[in-house]
């Protein structure tokens, strides 16, 4: 693993440097004409020194991540992700316009020399070059568009969480859980948020605050590893509702990232991880079922640990989660990866409802009205929102944490509410 980590900061220190050489170009193109010297060096002095110390912090968490135990390493390393998105996403589509002004001023550098057109004068050729910046202007004003959104995205989208509210009916729901509501979350990734305790306490405040007679939580609780939860369990306890909180393993949640020293290390880990889940009121459901009850007539909760299309692991095991379901008429089936609704269940189990998470909606997208778009959905074809197959229902919350990317883009933090309606 360490090895390939390697190689991966090489490629991106090489990609780095090559963007910034021949954006640099670009900017040398356009401040051409200025004249006041200083303020023109500083510019270079300024834009130097973003590759300078995103490389120099490469270079430095090259040998702690992925392979230091600590939280906060980790959070670092995904705050140094974003400013990369952050700077380097815009000089990409800087480049491109850049790129389209020196294919056009060579294939008429080739025209004039194949048609054996004489010199042009010293001031049609400055001229030329004053007309050719016209591409790389309205790249760098292009390029100011997503700087700003991913800049909003960082500061303050990854903390706008949104309520979603859903009425679904279904005929064979019991009378006595008519109207239950439901809040749904996902993929908290509680590493991600050290240093933002006031955020998640607000967050926790807006579930509470919709009364929810079940809070179910389908996965990615952590990052990599459990001690990214010390300090929060007195904050997440607070979550409440009437008959309970149920929740799932994610993928991340088995520490499959991290390089343990030993198989007992992580082992340990994965203990130390299920009784966080008692410590913070959580049911922690592992390829099994749990029924509800309301005046003597049940429904049925059943969890599956995580079932991805790979490279995730296949840890789930709907036949073993669903023993001793049959007899109850109504099934909420709880599972991270949306993959496992389409593989094994929509069509062949009868589960009424399946809550997933996992997409996050690449935390970037864009959702007005009834336009929804992520490149996510290349991947995911069910990755956000409601979908319905004849009588069955798959739910995906777009998670209401962030990891890798510390921000959100047209993606916010999501909170669904569920209310289940006899049809």
């Amino acid at each position: 693993m360490k090895e390939k980590f390697v190689m991966i900061m090489i490629f991106v220190i090489v990609f780095i440097l090559l963007i910034d050489i021949y954006s640099f170009k670009g900017i040398r193109l356009l401040l051409a004409n200025l004249d006041r010297n200083v303020l023109k060096y500083s510019i270079y002095v300024l834009y130097w020194i973003i590759p300078l110390v995103l490389i120099t912090s490469l270079l430095y968490s090259r040998s702690l991540i992925p392979f230091e135990r600590e939280p906060k390493l980790f959070r670092n390393f995904y705050l140094l992700f974003g400013f990369f998105v952050l700077f380097y996403i815009p000089k990409l589509i800087f480049i491109v316009f850049h790129l389209t002004e020196d294919i056009v001023y060579l294939v008429k550098w080739i025209f004039q020399k194949l048609s054996n057109t004489s010199e042009i004068n010293i001031n049609e050729s400055v001229n030329k070059i004053s007309r050719a910046k016209f591409l790389s202007q309205i790249g760098l004003i292009t390029a100011a568009i997503p700087f700003t959104s991913i800049l909003y995205g960082m500061i303050k989208g990854r903390f706008n969480f949104k309520i979603v509210n859903n009425e679904l009916f279904f005929n064979n729901l019991p009378n006595e859980f008519d109207g239950l509501r439901i809040v749904h979350i996902s993929d908290i990734h509680i590493g991600s948020f050290i240093g933002n305790e006031d955020q998640v306490k607000r967050g926790i405040e807006l579930i509470n605050s919709q009364k929810p007679d079940l809070i179910l939580f389908t996965g990615d609780l952590v990052n990599n590893f459990t001690e990214e939860l010390n300090g929060w369990t007195p904050i997440l306890s607070n979550l409440r509702s009437k008959y309970g909180k149920f929740s799932i393993m994610g993928n991340h949640d088995y520490g499959d990232y991290f390089d343990w020293e030993n198989a007992n290390e992580k082992l340990q880990n994965f203990n130390d991880f299920k009784q966080a889940h008692v410590d913070i009121g959580f049911k922690l459901l592992l390829n099994e079922s749990k029924s509800i009850e309301i005046n003597n007539s049940k429904i049925s909760l059943i969890g599956v640990e995580n079932w991805g299309l790979p490279p995730f692991l296949q840890y789930g095991n709907i036949q073993q989660a669903m023993s001793g379901t049959e007899e109850i008429p109504f099934k909420i089936l709880m599972s991270h990866d949306p993959s496992h609704w389409d593989a094994e269940i929509v069509g062949k189990k009868e589960i009424d409802l399946t809550l997933s998470g996992h997409t996050h909606g690449m935390q970037f997208g864009i959702k007005v009205g009834n336009l929804k778009w992520s490149p996510i959905k290349y991947k995911y074809p069910r990755w956000s929102g409601l979908y319905k197959e004849k009588n069955q229902f798959l739910y995906v919350n777009q998670g209401f944490g962030f990891i890798g990317f510390p921000g959100r883009v047209g993606m916010p933090p999501e909170i669904t509410v569920l209310e289940l309606r006899k049809a």
